[in-house]
């Protein structure tokens, strides 16, 4: 009787194979020295490069040789050495065309996050992808000036000495917050370095550098002299705390609990019986009330419609109750309160309506005289004061819980104030426009293109830009006022004091005097010239602006796709005439295991700084880099672990090849292996199989990841690299090489190997090093004859020759190994036992499987002397373990050197006997009528599935019984 069973080319049952299942284990490399018939093959000190020499002689680089694993602490070493050899510098020696990339400026109060790793990593593999491809590659950095954040941090170091902002003066706190800056403000820069960027910190710009400062005049000049910047009285986001306004991105939404509060109003002229009951959170708002709205369609107000509301504990000040379909009928009441000095869907209304707007708050976030004899009260105060007495005077209904959607600073966590503020902004539908013909006409590209839409919602519905801050650190807004004139009518914008001064007299007179706008921009209008102001712009002529505008890519985060990224497009339009950059890429938000934002309350913030500490840079930088463009990616520890796992996993394969290269004094096999050259297809011919094999994938895998490289698919390059290391150099060339290694007793066969393990491990390291940029120059630098740093050294050639029919020869040696593996793991044969096979094939399978027959035995752990090739099965096939590893490729294996047939018979006996119980008892339960009728259908089918696998079961041991007790009969 003959077991059969059938394995396909790509199965990956055996367990030392699977490219998953050992993804966490150590490399079970085998450490045996070769055979003394080739000592000259041990390593020692080599010959290498003079730079890669005096690395290692200054302690920078260590050797696998000597160290067991990578020590994550030299990373620091290893990013000195780079930056002191000037590799970060955009170099013009192999190409003209430039790669660009601006750094999207940390804050300088910032600390490093995973956000910051995020962005530093993926820019990181774009400059050093292009630097190795030979294009003069800038990527330029530099620090916000963060000016809400850093005013808040210096305050507070203030106030704990005792000390209040006013007290020093504007110029001497600008001058404590410039004394911090300079302390503290190099942090985050220390850290970004930590990660492994490669920027030219020789370029490195801060916002109110002198250069940038200057480009900031020009810019609001410029925009004032075409009359699109305006000074006006609106509608903004206001900080009580901090005294100024607020970007919409520095205003972040909580769910809250909080109040629902129904008050009366009544109408004017009317019985105790008409009122109003009007639902609001906000009661101290009230003051402001210009109006009373309702749905014109609501029939339980329609009589009350342009008549007259009294707005309580104001004396009887009246106003108009009026209809407009924006009134939701099913919230609260269905009767609006119109506020417009205090809620910008009021003030749309009211602006709309041609309503008055009434301001009731002080912008510390008390009352105004507005609010009568709540006048001087903070706005939380007021309000429960004033709930307190509308339920004394019988105007307050009820109050009962209700979620609140509070939007509340990003810096300082208070709640947040909508209030009607003089400002200046920018107009920016015309600015918009041509955004979006960039867009359009393809000049600019968004990836993901998804975001393309929300891209072009954004700019076709964009509202002027409030960009005046009342702050003290920041760009001050280059406008100055004549003494004793209206400031909102008179006014200078100039690019200097002496200028403005000269314009003033020139139309005042000699004795005018002048003093400048005491408000800041908005962080974000330096920030939106960011990508040309740092290569010297509003001059032109200079060689950094001239080489390198516009840049190539700008990435960042999705999230600030519009407070940062358009803005970038339209100034960069607006001022230089074409696009500041030719891709945006951008990436996702790092979430938890469980997918959840990031943040302190939560408790589940990684630390990258930390997972530095126990990963690796490498690591940490290979998972974030396997995410996809404007995904958010959930970070785990089991990823980190794994691809920790990867770094020791290449730091043990290049154990490998370096104990198995000749040492620096065999000069005659260096010249041999050094000899080989796999660009020619004639080359690769005379190699043997899985030489063959191994270049031809090496080859492929260079042209997909190199497309993928240059399509900005970071996760299909790292899975490409990964896949094809771990499943195909270290599970099989790797093993498949000691066949030549250990076991010819030939030189050039040996030489063979050395020169194809050497070759692909290098351009492993070329993939790799955009990705896990410190490991794989230590390794580099560990390698013989290194011409130069791996950081510089040219990308792989494309297109090299590749014989895919070499491949499918080797993937059907793949799956015999395979089956017998498997084989050998079934019958629970012991590693160390080899055992024979018959293979059985036709003639042209059977030349080159047996042209690697040494191979075969030393994967599948046959005995060499024991495999037989035939094109029929063998005389003792019935007492063999059938295995169909492919068409036209089948092996067996007799049972005899496999198993003690006896002790395996006895062992299956019990096993069949616990199977039929179990099935047994399965059976029963479904042939119970009570139990089909009753059990949730799931749970039926469950158990029927369950019986069904045990049967399945019975059937194949009792078949390995048969053929075992046929086995024992014969013997």
């Amino acid at each position: 009787m003959i077991l059969q069973t059938t394995f396909s080319a790509p199965s990956l049952l055996f367990s030392s194979c699977s490219p998953h299942r050992l993804r966490l284990h150590p490399l079970l490399f085998s450490k045996r020295r070769r055979r003394a018939v080739l000592p000259s093959l041990f390593t020692t000190p080599r010959c290498v490069s003079v730079a890669a020499a005096a690395a290692s002689d200054n302690g920078v680089f260590t050797s696998p040789e000597t160290a067991k694993s990578f020590d994550f602490t030299n990373e620091e070493r290893i990013y000195t050495w780079w930056e002191s050899q000037g590799y970060f510098r955009p170099s013009f020696d192999r190409g003209s065309d430039p790669f660009v990339i601006s750094m999207p400026p940390p804050n300088v109060t910032g600390s490093l996050h995973m956000g910051h790793a995020m962005f530093v990593t993926l820019e990181d593999i774009m400059v050093r992808y292009h630097r190795m491809k030979g294009r003069p590659t800038l990527w330029l950095p530099g620090t916000d000036h963060a000016g809400i954040a850093t005013q808040l941090v210096v305050e507070r170091m203030l106030a704990s000495e005792g000390i209040k902002r006013v007290d020093l003066g504007r110029d001497e706190f600008v001058k404590r917050v410039w004394e911090w800056k300079e302390k503290y403000g190099g942090t985050i820069t220390n850290q970004i370095k930590r990660l492994g960027a490669s920027c030219d910190w020789t370029r490195e710009h801060f916002t109110l550098d002198e250069q940038l400062s200057r480009a900031v005049v020009e810019a609001f000049v410029r925009l004032h002299e075409k009359g699109l910047i305006y000074q006006g009285s609106y509608m903004v986001n206001w900080s009580p705390s901090l005294q100024t306004a607020v970007s919409d991105l520095e205003v972040e939404y909580h769910e809250e609990s909080g109040s629902l509060y129904y008050i009366k109003y009544r109408v004017a002229g009317g019985s105790k019986t008409d009122f109003l009951t009007i639902a609001t959170t906000r009661p101290e708002t009230l003051f402001g009330d210009v109006a009373i709205a309702v749905h014109p369609e609501d029939d339980r107000y329609s009589k009350y419609i342009n008549r007259m509301a009294i707005v309580p504990m104001t004396y009887g000040r009246h106003v108009p109750i009026i209809a407009d379909k924006l009134v939701d009928k099913e919230f609260g009441t269905g009767v609006l309160k119109i506020s417009p000095g205090h809620d910008h869907n009021d003030y749309n209304l009211a602006k709309k309506l041609g309503l008055p707007i009434l301001n009731v708050m002080n912008k510390d976030g008390t009352l105004n005289k507005v609010a009568g004899l709540y006048c001087g009260l903070d706005r939380f105060e007021a309000r429960r004061k004033l709930w307190a007495d509308l339920e004394e005077t019988g105007l307050a209904v009820k109050k009962e819980p209700h979620t609140l959607r509070v939007p509340r600073s990003q810096r300082g966590g208070e709640v947040i104030e909508p209030l009607i503020s003089k400002q200046w902004f920018v107009t920016m539908e015309p600015l918009a426009e041509k955004a979006l013909q960039a867009v359009e006409k393809g000049d600019l590209k968004i990836i993901p293109e998804r975001f393309d839409k929300i891209y072009n919602h954004w700019l076709s519905n964009i509202k002027d830009w409030c960009i005046s801050r009342q702050l003290w650190w920041g760009h001050r807004i280059p406008v100055w006022y004549i003494v004793g004139k209206d400031c909102e009518e008179e006014y200078i914008v100039a690019r200097s004091y002496d200028e403005a001064l000269g314009k003033a007299q020139e139309k005042y007179g000699r004795d005018a005097k002048i003093y400048q706008d005491p408000d800041v921009l908005d962080t974000w209008f330096s920030s939106a010239l960011w990508p040309f102001s740092t290569l010297g712009w509003p001059d032109v002529s200079t060689e950094d602006f001239r080489r390198f505008y516009p840049t190539s890519m700008l990435e960042t985060g999705h999230d600030i796709l519009f407070f940062w990224v358009a803005r970038m497009v339209m100034m960069g339009i607006e001022f230089t005439g074409t696009v500041p950059f030719s891709h945006i890429y951008l990436h996702g938000l790092i979430r938890d295991p469980e997918g959840r934002k990031m943040s302190k309350t939560l408790g589940n913030v990684i630390d990258p700084l930390d997972t530095i500490k126990e990963y690796g840079t490498d690591a940490l930088r290979f998972t974030l880099a396997l995410g996809t463009a404007g995904q958010d990616l959930n970070l785990s520890t089991e990823r980190l672990t794994s691809n920790k796992a990867f770094t020791n996993k290449l730091w043990n394969a290049g154990k490998f090849v370096l104990q198995n290269s000749p040492s620096q004094n065999d000069a005659s096999i260096w010249e041999n292996i050094l000899s080989y050259k796999f660009d020619k297809v004639e080359l690769l011919d005379i190699l043997p199989l899985p030489e063959r094999w191994v270049i031809s994938k090496l080859h492929l895998l260079i042209d997909s990841v190199t497309a993928s490289y240059d399509k900005f698919f970071f996760g299909d390059v790292g899975r490409e690299i990964y896949n094809f290391f771990w499943g195909d150099f270290a599970d099989w060339y790797i093993e498949a090489s000691k066949a030549r290694l250990f076991q010819s007793g030939s030189i050039s066969e040996a030489s063979v190997a050395q020169a194809v393990l050497l070759y692909v491990f290098e351009n492993i390291l070329k993939l790799l090093h955009p990705f896990m940029p410190f490991v794989t120059e230590e390794l580099w630098q560990a390698l013989p004859y290194r011409k130069e740093a791996l950081i510089a050294s040219p990308w792989p050639l494309t297109s090299l020759p590749r014989q895919i029919n070499s491949i499918k020869k080797f993937e059907n040696l793949q799956a015999l190994t395979r089956a017998i593996r498997n084989a050998r793991a079934e019958y629970s044969v012991e590693p160390v036992k080899r055992i024979s096979a018959s293979i059985v094939a036709n003639v042209e399978v059977t030349e080159y499987i047996m042209k690697e027959k040494v191979v075969l035995a030393l994967l599948s752990r046959l005995d060499l002397q024991s495999i037989h090739f035939t094109d029929s099965p063998p005389g003792n096939a019935d007492q063999s373990v059938h295995l169909v590893a492919g068409d036209g490729l089948e092996a067996y294996l007799p049972l005899a050197d496999m198993v003690d047939i006896t002790s395996e018979i006895q062992r299956l006996y019990k096993r069949l006997s616990k199977m039929q119980t179990e099935y047994d008892g399965l059976i029963a339960r479904l042939s119970s009528p009570k139990f089909i009728e009753k059990a949730p259908e799931d749970i039926v089918r469950g158990v029927r599935e369950k019986a069904e696998e045990t049967e399945e079961k019975i059937t194949l041991t009792k078949n390995r019984l048969a053929l075992l007790e046929s086995t024992a009969v014969v013997t």
